[in-house]
Order: structure tokens, then sequence, then C-alpha cells
């Protein structure tokens, strides 16, 4: 009993542990399920907005003209460097005495009067638009009335120049048109160390008078092929029925030529044409007139750059001159070349060159440089065929600067200024029937030509002492070789000049004194026809003149110009003695509109 008791429990025991087993192993081979991140895509209808609309960007491509495109900027210095005044000092802080700033007025008006009837006027009127346009107005007048000490006839002149412009500014070009006129008068009042009777001296006229009117338009044009260009119509008269019509036309172009190399600078030409016509009543020698007629063109290439330090300009002049009265006709071509090189820094350079090229004379210029020649002149051109030249130019100190060159220059056709021989002994007032006119008493000049090499030596030295007293002086020598003038009439071998400058905030003063050495002239043995006996030498000068003044405030100032302080009577051509001490005063108001 108790033996089936017992194998009834373990039949039930081993029942219910086989039992768990297949359950467990039924557990174990059912999968698992786990939850799993997924990417859900919701496919909806697309209904577009205009801001969610992608812009497109693109930038266009533009080209530029070759006009338009900029520049590059190049530099070609040929003056004398500066070096900087900063130096650098360590102490205390101190104030900068800078001055008292002056007023700048664009209009102002002058007035005085002098010894020997001398009245003087000057004036300058302008009134502008801002960046628009511009209106101006200069005149100037001086005279002296008082005869000259121990001249026999009339040594009075008078001076008038008046100007009159208006400029404006367009957007790619400014212009400007200009008109101006001369009144100058005269006299012939140098006569020949001859006995002249009154009724001779009665008879004589000696009074010339020049008149002038100029037209002059110019338009600069900007950032253009053409860079700026003028033309300028002038005339000339005096009071003998002398005239003279002179018109010039000048263009300066500017050139692109980087289309040989991007490194190479713009080419510069420069053209111009001339036309000068003009007459004389009557030859000195007899009563035919004289007729000038010369048509000029000239092109002269120029080009600018550096290479290795040197700055560089090379270039040339080519000229065209058809002289129709005299049926001559002249290409001529000159060298136009000069280098530049530093030597030390800031302090000193070199220079070096050769040029030439041809000047049209015209009776103005003669009259300007001497006043006292006859309206019975030749006019031609003169040829500076070669000009060589070298110098050195910079500064010893801060203060002081310097330029020393030497030139050989030749010269074919160079006017010399002679005395005219007289057609009177002092007696007689006529001359092969005809009545001797007012310059043919032996008191003018005639132009003679000659070809004339010259050698050349000049010198300048500026010191600057203070901020408020500067001085300046330069020597000029020359040695000419004539070819068949016996000298280089009227011209000085010896000129030398000192400056000196005062300016504070009242009071301003300058001095200049002048020193020109002897010069030759015809000397006459007889009365006219008769050829030069001698060399008439002119005594060198010294003149001293003073100017000065003293500023009440930025509008008034009165001032005081004192000249030949010396009260030389030297000649400046022969027989033609100068005015002695020479005192203007007056009063300078200066404003605005």
């Amino acid at each position: 009993m108790k033996k089936g008791f017992l194998l009834l429990i373990l039949l039930s025991s081993f029942l219910i542990v086989n039992a768990q087993k297949k359950t467990a192993k039924k557990i174990s081979t059912v999968k698992i399920d786990t939850v799993k991140t997924e990417v859900v895509e919701v496919v909806t209808k697309y209904n577009p907005k205009i801001a969610d609309a992608n812009k497109i960007n693109k930038n266009p491509t533009i080209e530029l003209l070759e006009k338009s495109k900029k520049k590059k900027l190049t530099y070609n210095i040929f003056s004398a460097p500066v070096a900087s005044t900063f130096i650098p000092k360590s102490g205390t802080v101190k104030g900068v005495d800078v001055g008292v700033k002056e007023r700048i007025y664009n209009n102002y008006i002058a007035a005085g009067f002098g010894n020997y009837m001398s009245p003087y006027f000057e004036a300058y009127i302008n009134n502008s638009t801002r960046f628009e346009s511009e209106f101006g107005l200069y005149t100037k007048y001086n005279a002296s009335f008082d005869n000259i000490e121990n001249t026999i006839l009339d040594s009075n002149f008078s001076n008038l120049l008046a100007s009159i412009y208006y400029k404006k500014s367009e957007r790619y070009f400014d212009w400007r048109i200009s008109l101006n006129t001369e009144i100058n008068e005269y006299n012939w009042y140098g006569l020949p160390n001859t006995n002249y009777t009154q009724s001779t001296l009665n008879t004589i006229y000696e009074d010339q008078t020049y008149n002038y009117f100029n037209f002059l338009g110019e338009i600069d044009f900007l950032e253009a092929y053409v860079d700026k260009s003028s033309i300028s119509a002038s005339y000339f008269t005096d009071s003998f029925s002398s005239n003279e019509f002179l018109i010039n036309f000048n263009t300066d172009l500017d050139l692109p030529i980087d289309f040989i190399s991007s490194k190479l600078n713009n080419l510069t030409i420069k053209t111009g044409l001339e036309f000068l016509k003009g007459k004389f009543t009557n030859d000195y020698t007899n009563q035919n007139g004289i007729d000038y007629s010369i048509f000029t063109t000239k092109i002269n290439p120029e080009y600018k750059t550096t290479l290795s330090g040197f700055s560089l300009k090379l270039g040339a002049k080519v000229f065209g001159s058809f002289d129709t009265e005299n049926k001559v006709t002249n290409f001529l071509v000159y060298p136009d070349v000069q280098v530049q090189k530093a030597i030390v820094k800031e302090y000193l350079n070199i220079y070096a060159g050769i040029t030439g090229g041809l000047k049209t004379n015209t009776y103005k210029n003669f009259s300007e440089e001497n006043p006292y020649i006859s309206p019975t002149l030749f006019i031609t051109q003169t040829s500076e065929k070669n000009n060589v030249f070298v110098g050195l130019n910079g500064v010893i100190s801060n203060d002081l600067s310097f330029n020393l060159s030497a030139s050989i220059k030749e010269e074919e056709d160079k006017p010399l200024f002679v005395r005219n021989n007289s057609k009177s002994n002092g007696i007689n007032n006529t001359y092969n029937g005809f009545l001797i006119k007012g310059y043919e008493y032996g008191n003018s000049f005639n132009v003679v030509y000659d070809d004339v090499k010259s050698t050349s030596l000049f010198a300048e030295l500026e010191y600057d002492f203070t901020k408020k007293i500067t001085f300046a002086t330069n020597i000029k020598f020359h040695n000419y070789t004539t070819t068949n003038q016996k000298e280089a009439w009227n011209l000085p071998t010896l000129q030398t000049s000192l400056i000196g400058k005062y300016k504070s905030n009242k009071w301003y003063a300058t001095t200049n004194i002048f020193y020109v050495n002897e010069r030759k002239d015809f000397l006459y043995n007889t009365t006219y026809p008769s050829t030069t006996n001698n060399t008439q030498i002119l005594d060198s000068f010294v003149d001293i003149n003073l100017n000065g003044g003293y500023h009440f405030n930025d509008s008034f100032s009165v001032f005081l110009k004192l000249n030949n302080v010396l009260n030389n009577s030297y000649q400046r051509f022969a027989n033609f003695n100068v005015q002695g001490f020479q005192a203007l005063g007056g009063i300078t108001y200066k404003f605005d509109f």
C-alpha cells in the first residue's frame, strides 16, 4: 500500500515536470513583436504659392568699350624733389603756430598814382555759378605823362589791357571763350647825338600806337582721345597802317597704345596749324610796301615713361612751313628728348636732353620786346636746329634748393635789334622828296637775322630763411658766335637778379635787384645810307625795385612801389634813357558779390 502510494506520487511529479518543459519550449519559439522607427511619406496634392518660388540669381556680363575702361595712372616727374620737413623730437608737446588764415576773395580793385604823372588802375571781376558757368572781366591801365629828363621829344607812354571771358562746364567737356584787347602808346624819343634845329624838331611826329584784338576759344574734353583744343584769331595794327593777322589752331591727342602691350602708357600727340599774314606800307630804304604770308603745320608726338629709375620723355617735332610771298617751302624735323635720374634720392637729380623747334616771328612779338621798332620789318621764321642741355637740381637742406644747367643752342635766322640810321643831319626834314617820318631820325630799330650759336650757363638758388622771409637768386651767362653779323647786337652776355620776400599777417615786401652787363649796337659814321663805322657800347646797369604794402584787414590794403631806387639814367636800348627814381602808391579793395 505504501509502495503504491509512493509510486503514484513519483508518476505525478514526472508528468508535471514534463508538461512545464513543453510549455517553456513552446513559448520560446514564438516570434516577439517589437516597435521600430519608420519614415512615413504622406503623398498629398501640392498647391504652390508665390512665396515658395525659387528666385533666379544671375549676374549680367557687361562689356565696357575701350574708351570707357579705367586708365592706369602713371606719373612722370621732372621737378626737383623736396625733402620731408618733419623731424621728430622728444620733449613736451608744443602748439603749432599756423598763423591767421587769410580770406580769399574773387574780386579786387586797385588804384594808385605816382611821380612822372603816373596813374594806375587794375581790376578783376568774377561771377560764377557752382559747377556750371563762370564769367570774368580783367583790366589794367598804367601810364606816364611826364617826360624823361633831358629828352627833346615826348617820352610819355600808356598801356591799356582788357579781357572778358565766359567759361562753362558740360558733362563731357569744359569750354571757354575770351576777348582780349590792348592799346599801347609809345614815342620814338631816342634821338642820336645830333644837333637838331627847332624847325626840324617841330616836324617830327614821334608817337606810335599799337592796337591788338584777339579772340580765343578753348575746349577741354574729359576722358577722351582728344584731350584739349583751342583756336585763336588775332589782329594787330599801328598808327602807320601796318596790319598783321594771325590764326592758330591747336589740338592735343591722348591715344592709348596698350593694344601693343598692357604696360605702355598713352601716347600724346600735339598738332597745330598756323597762318600769319601782314604788311607794312613801306620799307626803310624806299617807299615800296612789305608783304608777308606764312602757313605752318606742326605735329609733335610725345611719350613719357620710367625705366630702371630714369624718367624719360621721347618725342619729335615735325614742321611744314610754306612762305607764300617768297615761294619758300621747308619740311623740318627736330628731336624732343629728355631724361632725368635721381642720383641721391630726394636730394640730387641729374637731367639732360636735346630739343629744337620752329618759331614764327610776328610784328606784335617784336613790339613787346622792343616798342621802339620801326614799321618797316622783314618777317620770317627762326629755326632752333638743336638745343642740347644738361643740368643738376635738388635740395641741399630742407630750406635750400638749387638748379644748375648748361646748354649749347644753334639757331638759324635769329632776330637781332639794330638801330636805324638817321635820314636827317639835324637840319633837313625831307629825303628824296619825301617828308621824313617820325621814326627815320635815327630813333628807331630794325631787325636783322643771323645764324647764331649760343653757349649758356644758368644757376639759381632759393633759400627759405624763415616762414616769413625767402631769398632767391639766379645768374645767366651767354657766349654768342655769329655767322654774318659782327656782334650779337643788343644781347647781354651776363644777367643776374636777387629777389627777397617778406610776408607777415599785416605787412609784405619784395625786393628785386637786377644787373645787366654791356650790350653793343650800330654806330653810324654819317647819315643814311652810310654803313656802320664803329660799335656803340651800352653801359651795364643795376636796377633796384621795391614793392610793399600793409593790410588793414582782409579787404583793404595799401601798397607802395619804388622803381630805379638808385636813380640811374641807364639805356635799355641805344639813346633811350629810362625814367629815374619812380614812386607809385595806392589802395586795393577785395570783395565778393
